[in-house]
């Protein structure tokens, strides 16, 4: 079991409650909160205004004084409940925001996505200015191993929660829990990840009789999409048990079950050549020291003719996921930028296709996300609890707002062998006829 993690406490032996959800360690002891605030913690909230951009957020102490911004008008206002919440704060933002949260210790007056947004956009102008031991004190760590024994812990820490917990709020339609298409904004969730499977498909010219193998197949909705509608064979690689049970049990039940084979696995096992690569999500959890091995695998499993597609929430430039998000929520996470994007194409000798950024696309698969999730926020705390709950809250919250912020993007690249001449001329036969279907 990894630091951030616990299970809940069970004497039941049999397998489900084997692998029982994870629940969240959090900083939750009481505190503290009986005496006036101090001068110097008054300075060290306008400090940390400063150090943050001056971003529109008063605070409230656990005395109920606020403490107004020095420029512009307050649109949010952060209630501290104890004086060593204000110190975890002030001592790094980036894992002690999001745990208080969760813990109740720091409580949002104003529109959570909105107050996020504002945050990353106010950080982003002022981190060009911090001194070296600020940036050395509120840094991100590097994130925990993905080796292969490693990689099977955080995949079961992150997607092995239930798959009850994810059909609260994602989609009915295939359960994607990657980033839709919306190619109109007034696309229900269920059609924009549909759109999203059309459009993958599309360009990878899929056609009746071809074999594709897909690395992290998440609760296998593409390789469904593909076998029913486009009539390929595909095998699919995944290691969380949860969601390996739901994909064989749809594929039986859809009688698609003959087309598709889901392959309890590591992608770094995957073996035989195919007419399509693809991985949808799964790039983020491979880990950077990783990409010249997948660039290997990727180039060995293609035939002369195929192509392949990876799509991944990425960055700009390189950086470290955000500490909270990597300790609680996404261990051993690394979105990579599009020059580590290109590496792998590179390593490889591939031909790059096709470039894609969606990220706009993604804020919107997470505001809907988002709608659905808070719909379902009392069901959530009773399957787990309220500290879950505000958890996952904040995560998507704070996702959303990293997309509209651009401090993320979502990139899917379509490549090929680098002497491969069988490619269209253009692009336009994958913008033929809608990719979404008809609402229902």
């Amino acid at each position: 079991m990894n630091e951030s993690t616990a299970r809940k406490a069970t004497d039941a032996t049999d397998d489900h409650q084997e692998h029982k959800p994870h629940v969240l360690t959090l900083p939750l002891e009481d505190q503290q909160a009986d005496r006036a605030p101090h001068s110097y913690e008054r300075w060290l909230i306008a400090k940390l205004l400063r150090m943050t951009g001056s971003p529109p957020v008063r605070f409230q102490l656990w005395n109920d004084e606020l403490i107004e911004p020095e420029k512009g008008h307050a649109r949010f206002t952060l209630r501290l409940s104890d004086p060593k919440a204000l110190y975890a704060l002030v001592t790094n933002p980036n894992l002690a925001f999001g745990d208080l949260y969760a813990a109740g210790r720091l409580q949002v007056n104003g529109d959570l996505t909105e107050l996020m947004e504002a945050l990353y956009r106010a950080v982003h102008q002022a981190r060009q200015q911090w001194p070296k031991w600020l940036e050395a004190l509120w840094r991100n760590h590097n994130p925990r191993s993905t080796g292969v024994s490693e990689a099977k812990e955080n995949i079961h820490h992150h997607y092995d929660l239930g798959n009850e917990f994810y059909r609260l709020w994602l989609d009915q339609a295939e359960m994607q829990y990657t980033c839709a298409y919306y190619e109109r904004q007034d696309l229900t969730l269920e059609q924009a990840q549909l759109a999203k499977l059309e459009h993958v498909c599309r360009k990878l010219r899929l056609k009746p009789g071809m074999t594709v193998v897909e690395a992290g197949c998440g609760w296998g909705g593409l390789a469904r999409y593909m076998a029913r509608n486009y009539g390929v064979n595909v095998h699919s690689y995944n290691i969380s048990k949860e969601q390996l049970t739901y994909a064989r049990e749809e594929a039986k039940r859809q009688q698609l079950d003959h087309l598709i084979d889901y392959v309890e696995d590591d992608y770094r096992n995957i073996s035989g050549q195919y007419d399509a690569f693809v991985s949808i999500g799964m790039l983020e959890h491979v880990g950077k020291e990783n990409y010249q091995a997948l660039s290997e695998l990727i180039r060995r499993s293609l035939k002369p003719g195929g192509l392949a597609l990876l799509h991944s929430i990425g960055r700009n430039r390189p950086m470290l996921m955000n500490a909270w998000i990597e300790k609680r929520i996404f261990p051993g996470a690394y979105p990579p930028s599009i020059s580590e994007f290109m590496g792998i194409c590179e390593h490889g000798g591939f031909s790059v296709l096709d470039v894609e950024n969606l990220r706009l696309h993604y804020a919107q698969t997470l505001t809907h996300w988002m709608e659905r999730f808070q719909n379902n926020m009392d069901t959530v705390t009773d399957m787990y609890d309220e500290h879950f709950a505000r958890a996952w809250e904040m995560y998507l919250a704070g996702s959303t707002a990293a997309f509209r912020a651009g401090a993320l993007q979502l990139f899917q690249v379509v490549f090929t062998h680098g002497e491969n001449n069988e490619l269209p001329q253009t692009r336009q036969d994958i913008y033929t006829f809608p990719a979404a279907p008809e609402a229902r």
